[in-house]
């Protein structure tokens, strides 16, 4: 078995992906091996500047913040590209993980932003399906038919969102006709507070990650 350092000193990418409290120790073993590639760091909360000073001169970083939906192919994944990395390194990057979902390029100092929204909110999304679900099994549907419910609703109003480019809102209001059932449930969510829970979430998750690169 190879250890890092021998692994990085014949491989044209370095991926790190270890947890922000272990990175001090791997940058140290491979300090000397991420000039030679380009290093993509999905790191959470790690600046790009980090790693390059501990790299040296001429050390290429892209910052990556994907999430787990990539695990099936669906993945996003937000970019933030460090100054030397070429256009055809950028390229590369890029390609990697839009062979697992899609790509966006960001400012980096919005990759903390990131984290909080796509990183942090395939959990949110979860909660939301489990939550519906127990609302089906709540009004007597068993608990499978639910979760397969709840959760193709859920992947189907993603799927209108992307593929037809509307606002969310337009969307929403064209389920809820006058008086029906949709508009009596959307009334409980916002007496309960869900938009402004989700906001304070996503805020949460990214003042959170700007901890951590601290």
């Amino acid at each position: 078995m190879l250890f890092r350092s021998e692994a990085a000193a014949w491989a044209g990418i370095i991926v790190l992906a270890v947890k922000p409290q272990i990175l001090d120790g791997v940058m140290k073993e491979l300090a000397g091996e991420l000039k030679c590639a380009l290093t993509v760091s999905v790191v959470a909360g790690i600046p790009i500047q980090t790693i390059t000073s501990a790299g040296g001169t001429g050390t290429r970083v892209v910052r990556a913040m994907p999430n787990t939906p990539a695990m099936v192919r669906e993945g996003m994944t937000a970019l933030a590209i460090g100054p030397g990395v070429s256009e055809g390194d950028a390229g590369l990057a890029r390609r990697m993980f839009e062979s697992v979902g899609k790509v966006v390029a960001v400012q980096e100092r919005l990759m903390d932003a990131v984290t909080g929204l796509s990183g942090s909110g395939p959990a949110y999304v979860f909660l939301a399906i489990e939550a519906l679900a127990d609302g089906g099994v709540k009004m007597g549907l068993p608990r499978a038919t639910a979760e397969v419910l709840a959760a193709q609703t859920v992947l189907g109003a993603a799927r209108m969102v992307i593929e037809t480019g509307e606002h969310p809102a337009r969307l929403k209001d064209k389920v809820a006709s006058p008086g029906g059932t949709t508009i009596a449930g959307l009334h409980r969510l916002e007496v309960g507070g869900m938009r402004a829970t989700l906001i304070d979430a996503v805020e949460a998750a990214t003042k959170r990650s700007q901890e951590l690169g601290r």
